[in-house]
């Protein structure tokens, strides 16, 4: 399998990112958003995904969080595009339980290249701080939409937020770790021959 290695750029009047990110890595990370909670959650998919990343984001905070969060998913869904190339050899599949104390968080993925987000969290959003912790279902949203593919996200039970939303970010990492990772068969696998 060839390097997974992807650099994005992305500038506009109300973000500036540079992403660097490796999916075969180590769970490294440098992570810099101007928004610490957001930072946390990144952070977490990158150690629990086992993808090395430098991230850095610059955003009109002053006006809101959501440019600048938006604009990272869709960066990660352009990177994500990018480094997977035409899928051969890929898993395609991964799936992930992870309990967070109370919470119990699930995940899905198919890395099949249509983009579709399912997000069953009965928690209604919230501030962790001052973060809009609803803006986390747009920042996943984004990175559906670009990254083309399909993403399950679902909350069995849980009470805190915290735990919530750390058990998401957790799961989807685990799920993405297989889902990217080699299979020993090879190929494409899908029985089109093609993943797009």
């Amino acid at each position: 399998m060839k390097k997974r290695m992807v650099e994005i750029k992305r500038k506009t009047k109300e973000s500036e990112i540079s992403l660097l990110w490796n999916l075969d890595g180590k769970g490294n990370y440098k992570i810099s958003t101007g928004i610490p909670f957001f930072n946390h959650m990144l952070e977490l998919f990158c150690k629990h995904g086992r993808f090395d990343m430098t991230l850095k984001a610059k955003g009109d905070l002053d006006v809101d969080d959501h440019h600048t969060v938006e604009d990272v998913g869709l960066c990660f869904g352009d990177a994500l595009r990018q480094a997977l190339g035409n899928k051969e050899g890929i898993t395609r599949y991964g799936h992930a339980y992870v309990p967070m104390d109370e919470t119990l968080a699930f995940c899905a993925v198919d890395l099949s290249g249509r983009p579709y987000f399912v997000y069953r969290v009965e928690k209604p959003s919230v501030k962790i701080k001052t973060f809009d912790t609803g803006l986390l279902e747009h920042f996943l949203e984004a990175f559906v939409s670009r990254g083309f593919f399909n993403l399950h996200l679902e909350i069995r039970y849980g009470k805190n937020p915290h735990h919530i939303f750390e058990g998401l970010f957790k799961a989807f990492a685990r799920a993405m770790r297989v889902a990217v990772s080699a299979d020993a068969g090879g190929g494409i696998p899908s029985t089109k021959g093609v993943l797009v």
